[in-house]
């Protein structure tokens, strides 16, 4: 655990492994996709990038955000649409 306060600046932090293995495992490659083919999160993945993160690090973050988006098109009942998510 990094304590500090501030601007995070830790580079050496691990993904949960709380929860299903399998269902991270799927949405890490769904994420993994998406980084390279769907725009608004390819776009999200290419800013993480700039920012200097690690490709699995940037990974990480759009396979967060699509878990968001998944579970905000269960919640709703709506369709996805990218320009109200990204």
């Amino acid at each position: 655990t990094v304590r500090q306060s501030g601007e995070f600046s830790s580079t050496h932090n691990h993904m949960s492994k709380r929860g299903s293995p399998y269902l991270r495992h799927a949405i890490f490659l769904a994420a993994t996709t998406c980084s390279f083919h769907n725009s608004p999160l390819n776009a999200y993945y290419k800013k993480k990038r700039e920012q200097g993160k690690h490709h699995l690090t940037a990974t990480g973050a759009v396979a967060r955000k699509l878990t968001t988006v998944i579970y905000a098109v269960l919640r709703d009942g709506k369709p996805y649409e990218p320009k109200s998510f990204c």
